[in-house]
């Protein structure tokens, strides 16, 4: 627990920006691991080389000291006299470990570090009458020097490796990381309704790694996607075309009958039924990206203000802060700025204010509010969304409204309103919807423009 606790104090030190950097950079990721395993390797190959040298060294040393003591001790038994610098006989300081090598008769070589961490070299030779003859010095200055040198080049070289490696990696990861954006981009094309688009393509290159096994799987499960959809469509749009004769027929019927509350009821019904599958081709078409908007220029301000009026727009505030031209399809404008007046009326209380800023239309109500789902998921077919909705609609009026949208080229977002300075928790005091018309003509949607005759 405490080390779980621990782990997350230090998490939170770290700047957001790192942490998410941590989390999502693949090419940082790459880069890191190629440099820790360079510096690794670095390392470890500095250590060996390091040893390795200063073994050698130390062999050549000994070597070179066994050399000078035989050298002395033939010259010492042979005319005896004065010793050179540095050999003595019997000296007291001399190793334990040598000492019990020479008084077993073997000439021996010793290695003993000093406090300086100087390597201090030490050579011994029984003589004839039981002493013992000795030399001692130092590791050479020069020999020093060259394993200082050596550990130098070393330490340049592991950091060339290190930064080589990094550099490496970012090359590395930089490519994937670019083939995978170019794969999210495809494939956020292909949510957002392209289905031409194809994520292989969009990667493209000459080398073929798993992204391409990615991007292929993606392709594969965007066109069953794209197949059942369609299918389902088609299954929808059938049945509300089959059902619109039997219905229309009703709907005529239903007129026949005479005045009173029964046929007051099954005329209602029956238009209702009418406007469900009405609204369910109307969805239909929209999914299939057919529509095309016949675009035209108008005032939005005064369009809307128009529009309302003429439909005796009872309770709703129209506003117009600001007045703009905008070019759009009015038919289906129309749809969508009814669509919101509707849901708001269902769900909400009066008053309903709607307004008009440059190319932003308002629809803001003083209900419950929009539903969580609604806000994070958009609008759905079939689903009010809250208890305290049903029987309230079909779910559609809002699907429909999106879908018109899309094609004028428009955003359409939801939100909740609440008292400034409330909790999270506190109810909703309102719900907005906000229609934001694009500031160009939607010929990216297929759209056209009508042309006016004299």
């Amino acid at each position: 627990m405490r080390g779980t606790a621990l782990g997350a104090r230090w998490r939170g030190l770290l700047p957001r920006r790192l942490r998410r950097g941590l989390h999502t950079g693949v090419r940082w990721k790459i880069s890191v691991a190629i440099a820790l395993v360079g510096a690794l390797v670095a390392v470890a190959l500095s250590l060996v080389v390091h040893n390795a040298a200063r073994v050698s060294m130390l062999d050549n040393a000994r070597d070179v000291q066994d050399e000078r003591i035989q050298f002395v001790q033939r010259q010492y038994a042979a005319r005896g006299g004065n010793l050179p610098v540095g050999f003595e006989v019997n000296d007291p300081t001399l190793p334990r470990e040598l000492r019990l090598k020479a008084l077993s008769g073997r000439r021996a070589t010793y290695v003993s570090e000093s406090a300086s961490g100087v390597p201090d070299i030490w050579a011994a030779v029984p003589l004839g009458n039981g002493d013992l003859l000795s030399v001692h010095s130092r590791f050479t200055d020069r020999s020093t020097d060259v394993m200082k040198d050596l550990d130098q080049a070393l330490i340049i070289g592991a950091i060339c490796v290190v930064f080589g490696g990094s550099a490496l990696g970012v090359l590395i990861g930089g490519q994937m990381s670019r083939r995978l954006r170019k794969a999210a981009g495809a494939a956020r094309e292909v949510a957002q309704g392209r289905a031409d688009v194809r994520v292989r393509d969009a990667i493209g290159g000459v080398v073929r790694d798993e992204t391409d096994d990615l991007a292929q799987a993606v392709d594969a499960m965007a066109d069953a996607l794209k197949q059942r959809l369609e299918a389902e469509r088609r299954v929808t749009a059938d049945i509300a075309h089959e059902l619109r004769t039997p219905v229309t027929g009703l709907l005529t019927a239903a007129e026949l009958l005479p005045a009173g509350r029964p046929s007051e009821l099954v005329k209602d019904r029956a238009q209702a039924m009418r406007t469900l599958v009405e609204d369910v081709l109307e969805v239909a078409r929209l999914d299939s990206a057919a529509e095309r908007a016949e675009l035209q220029d108008i005032t939005l301000g005064e369009f809307v203000s128009r529009r309302i009026a003429a439909r005796g727009g009872d309770g709703i505030r129209v506003d117009v802060v600001h007045e703009s031209e905008v070019t759009t399809d009015p038919r289906r404008l129309e749809r969508i700025l009814f669509n919101l007046l509707a849901n708001a009326a269902k769900h909400a209380r009066p008053p309903i204010e709607v307004s008009v800023e440059g190319r932003v239309v308002r629809v803001r109500d003083h209900g419950p509010g929009f539903p969580e789902d609604l806000l994070e998921e958009g609008p759905s077919r079939f689903r009010t969304g809250a208890a305290h909705r049903a029987g309230h609609g079909h779910g559609l009026g809002l699907t429909i409204a999106a879908g018109q949208a899309r094609v004028l080229g428009a955003r359409l977002t939801f939100r909740n309103v609440r008292a400034p300075g409330a909790p999270e928790g506190t109810p909703a005091d309102g719900a907005v919807a906000v229609l934001w018309l694009p500031e160009h003509a939607p010929t990216n949607t297929g759209s056209f423009p009508i042309v006016r005759l004299p």
